[in-house]
């Protein structure tokens, strides 16, 4: 399981030229997910999600979190994270969730996250999406449980 985590000043997500998710200040956050997964394995990814420290405090260091800012958290399934691009010159998906289950655990993440933060937007799963963001600093940080 992989979140890919930006610092965003401001993110939306378009469908169809029809916008169906947008924060400001806060994370926009890319989830993928590989065979081996696991219902088991969302709430301690979705809990280092939401508490994971990349905000400035008072001094200007990243002590404070998305929730501790009270900031908006845009969740997008990205099954392209999964990707083996070790060899060759065209990735390969073959590590990655089929998508019948990584629906299902990216829904699972979107209800943790619910549960543990008050502003949850999100992509929508299968579509072919524009994500637009003003990434912050910039900051990217990966995590991988």
């Amino acid at each position: 399981m992989i979140a890919l985590l930006q610092r965003v000043k401001q993110a939306s997500v378009e469908v169809n030229n029809q916008c169906i998710a947008e924060i400001d200040h806060g994370l926009l956050v890319f989830v993928g997910f590989e065979k081996d997964d696991s219902s088991a394995m969302i709430e301690r990814l979705v809990e280092r999600v939401i508490n994971y420290r990349l905000f400035a405090d008072v001094d200007d260091k990243m002590n404070l979190s998305v929730k501790d800012i009270n900031g908006g958290l845009l969740l997008v399934p990205q099954f392209t994270l999964a990707a083996n691009t070790q060899k060759g010159l065209r990735p390969s998906f073959a590590s990655a969730a089929s998508p019948d289950i990584g629906y299902q655990l990216f829904n699972e993440f979107v209800d943790a996250a619910n549960k543990q933060h008050p502003k949850v937007c999100t992509g929508q799963f299968g579509a072919d999406m524009q994500v637009k963001l003003i990434n912050d600093g910039p900051v990217t940080f990966w995590l991988q449980s």
